[in-house]
């Protein structure tokens, strides 16, 4: 085998509460799913132990070699199994600075992708590589339903035949994961604790109680940050959905829908400035 592309999908946060800091990382409370939004990449086997990098989409041809999380997990994972190099390829469909987790599923899916490749078998070092490069990225590797808790690394998968209609807005302009943090430990978070109720629902497959718990510590500092944001919570609202909730530390926002069709109506309606992606929530499979 010389060549393999996957699938790695973005996320979103149903639920995030901000619950303390260790050893100078914010912990946090999730619930989070993967959505069928992804980028998709690509690892060709080389003769040496270099590292190559083409981005394609979204922005992302403008990041620096040394700045790209994908080149980094591919050089971990050269280092740790003591394999040859790869030419990496990433089409990227992921938005960047949405809260999407787009960083994170490039980790995930070159650490996928060359476990493929040079046929490794070992979850719990791919895990712990995964982890050292953001603090969603292991989630990232099996994706699915899921509650994060401590630095995001402490994975509970939640197995559920759910599946949920998602309208998401993207504003062009991102937020600052960092300043969105400092801004909430400066200003105090906005705590609503819902992860046990969305967990619940989730497990249980209540869309309507998924869409009552939604909520985001971190979106009241991003709203300062960027009034796009607000915005495009009103405008998902104006749609009575389910639901509507921030993803991540923005600038992404996403609205439950009742159906397909709903979903549909919406964003046949929608007159904003803001890129409106129908989606829906995936739960990856190994062959993808």
């Amino acid at each position: 085998m010389n060549y393999v592309r996957v699938k790695s999908y973005a996320k979103i946060n149903l639920t995030l509460d901000i619950t303390g800091v260790n050893g100078g990382y914010h912990t946090i409370d999730s619930v989070v799913a993967s959505i069928d939004l992804y980028d998709l990449i690509a690892v060709k086997r080389r003769r040496d132990k270099l590292v190559s990098v083409t981005m394609h989409g979204e922005g992302s041809e403008s990041i620096p070699y040394e700045n790209n999380n994908a080149a980094k997990a591919a050089e971990l994972f050269i280092a740790r199994f003591g394999t040859d190099g790869v030419d990496i390829t990433v089409w990227k469909n992921i938005p960047m600075g949405a809260g999407l987790g787009g960083s994170s599923a490039d980790v995930a899916g070159v650490l996928n992708a060359m476990a493929k490749l040079y046929e490794v078998n070992d979850m719990r070092t791919l895990k712990q590589l995964a982890d050292g490069l953001g603090s969603d990225s292991g989630y990232m590797l099996t994706g699915g339903f899921a509650r994060l808790t401590g630095r995001g690394d402490k994975v509970e998968k939640l197995k559920s035949g759910v599946k949920l209609e998602i309208g998401l807005l993207i504003p062009k302009s991102g937020v600052s994961t960092a300043q969105c943090y400092s801004l909430s430990d400066s200003t105090g978070a906005s705590a609503q604790f819902t992860s046990n109720e969305a967990q619940k629902a989730v497990l249980a497959g209540n869309k309507q109680d998924i869409g009552a718990s939604l909520s985001n510590g971190l979106y009241a500092a991003a709203i300062r940050l960027n009034g796009d944001v607000e915005e495009c919570y009103n405008q998902l609202k104006a749609f009575d959905p389910l639901g509507v909730n921030m993803t991540g530390s923005g600038s992404g926002v996403f609205a439950v829908f009742e159906n397909d069709q709903f979903a549909r109506y919406a964003k046949s309606r929608y007159r904003g400035k803001h890129t409106f992606i129908m989606t829906k929530t995936v739960v990856p499979t190994k062959e993808e």
